[in-house]
């Protein structure tokens, strides 16, 4: 093993203290397995009130209090360490009247630009103050994308020059643009920066966008899978930065992400009924009467197909494609599970509605919430998981269903593309044929994939059976991702050693 490199994350968001969706899984699945794999890796985080202290280990504060510079004055961070997952952490807890991370929720301020380029710049003093010299600073989305002009800009000439600069944007829907002035407060130079070539937002010329400043200004940048990638670097699909993108498309890639294989692992899982493998398919039938019995559904037949869906109802997710399979799924002698709820009003009242006509039905069941033991169950009970997203970076649930046996049903969009194949389609060898797919997202198309997975199931039970130990036996965990990040980090690091003077 050559010598490992020292990696610090700076991010919003970690799993399980600190988790609003995929970013923070990816954080710390990420962290995990390159640790495994011999790195140092530290994490950076804001020290939120409303964050899972119990999940954080050792949690204390340090003696030394980091200044950091925001509005034309310094202010105190406290600064605390814990361990979370086995991983090293730094919070930060700003001494700011604004009280920036004592709001009760991570995201959705009004002041949300301020409070993440103030923690960019303090994450950044950290560093510097307290000596460290990593050799990759890896940041997030648009909360952290501060940190890579910053770097340049201002601490790569006060001596913390040893890193390269990775950054990773999981959804190019969220760009955090912002007026060119809110820029000033972290002590970047907003004359410097509003400039088409570095940071300003192509709507305007007095909106800054932090997520172009980070593909400028990073010596790698990521993205969640190798179709979104492709995806982004198109007009409709770019959101604005398709040029962008394209113009320094040499230092971009996209990377399937992993999900965490031992949260997420039948054979162990401590809220099943039953836990089971791809060796041994009899717990699944036992977590599918345990599911129907809880929620009121019929157990009348066994082999009636279950079809289930975890997801957050956003237009994103293909709204309209979810409530379509729900009644399709029942014209088709199927049974439906839907586990999620929607911060948008119109589309929560229009699923209560559909909860309530389905309330004492025996075959759908609609749970408005978020439900962590339930959504395991639900992976563990259903035959087949519909994903019919309008557009997806990575997507995670394809990964999970397949580890629990369940089929996935997915629109071939991003990292569903990635990582779903067609059991139809001779030009996939057989090994890869996985589940279901469809192109686009209208009802025919989905009915179309829906139809051929129920008549399938029906149709033989023996290849079903084999499809489901196919699906369960696939990698995906964090393993091959992390190397295709080592390869990229060490070959920067090398690249930078050979040319000390080049940015």
């Amino acid at each position: 093993m050559h010598q490992g490199l020292y990696v610090v994350h700076i991010a919003a968001e970690m799993a399980p203290v600190a988790k609003v969706g995929g970013l923070g899984d990816v954080v710390a699945g990420l962290g995990k397995a390159l640790q495994r794999r011999g790195h140092l890796v530290e994490i950076i985080l804001p020290k939120y009130d409303c964050m899972q202290y119990d999940r954080v280990r050792d949690l204390r504060a340090l003696d030394t209090v980091v200044e950091s510079y925001f509005d034309g004055k310094l202010y105190k961070n406290k600064i605390w360490i814990g361990t979370v997952e086995g991983l090293p952490v730094h919070f930060i807890e700003p001494q700011h009247p604004s009280k920036f991370f004592w709001r009760g929720q991570f995201y959705g301020e009004k002041d949300d630009f301020k409070r993440f380029s103030y923690f960019s710049r303090a994450a950044l003093e950290l560093l510097l103050q307290s000596g460290k010299k990593p050799d990759i600073i890896h940041c997030h989305d648009w909360q952290t994308a501060f940190v890579a002009p910053l770097y340049w800009d201002l601490y790569a000439p006060k001596g913390l020059d040893s890193a390269r600069i990775c950054f990773t944007c999981h959804n190019f829907e969220y760009q955090g643009t912002s007026s060119a002035s809110d820029l000033g407060s972290c002590g970047l130079d907003v004359n410097q920066l509003n400039r088409p070539d570095r940071m300003q937002d192509h709507s305007s010329g007095d909106r800054i966008n932090p997520v172009k400043g980070a593909i400028i200004f990073s010596n790698i940048v990521t993205t969640v899978s190798p179709t979104y990638a492709q995806e982004v670097r198109t007009s409709e699909g770019g959101k604005g930065l398709h040029s962008t993108l394209n113009s320094n498309s040499k230092k971009f890639i996209g990377i399937l992400n992993g999900i965490d294989t031992d949260s997420w692992n039948p054979a162990t899982d401590p809220f099943l009924k039953a836990q089971f493998n791809a060796k041994d398919l009899q717990g699944k039938e036992e977590n599918k009467y345990a599911l129907r019995k809880q929620l009121g559904l019929s157990s009348a037949e066994s082999r009636r197909p279950l079809v289930g869906c975890i997801t957050r109802l956003v237009p994103q997710k293909g709204v309209h494609l979810i409530r379509h399979a729900i009644y399709r799924t029942l014209e088709l002698g199927g049974q439906f599970v839907l586990l999620g709820s929607s911060p948008v009003p119109h589309i929560q009242r229009e699923f209560e509605g559909i909860e309530q006509q389905f309330k004492s039905h025996d075959h759908v069941r609609l749970l408005l919430k978020y439900d962590e033991a339930l959504s395991h169950s639900i992976y563990a009970a259903s035959d087949m998981f519909i994903i019919p997203s309008i557009f997806e970076p990575c997507g995670l649930t394809q990964m999970i269903a397949m580890r629990y046996g369940s089929i996935p049903i997915a629109r071939k969009t991003g990292g569903l593309n990635d990582s779903v194949f067609d059991i139809d389609d001779d030009t996939i060898p057989t090994q890869f044929q996985n589940g279901f797919t469809f192109q686009t997202a209208d009802e025919q198309g989905l009915n179309y994939a829906l139809e051929r997975a129920l008549n399938h199931y029906k149709k033989d039970e023996e290849k079903w059976m084999r499809l489901m130990e196919k699906v369960m036996s696939i990698d995906f965990s964090w393993a091959s991702s992390a190397t295709q990040y080592e390869e990229l980090y060490t070959r920067s690091v090398a690249r930078a050693r050979a040319s000390p003077n080049r940015t």
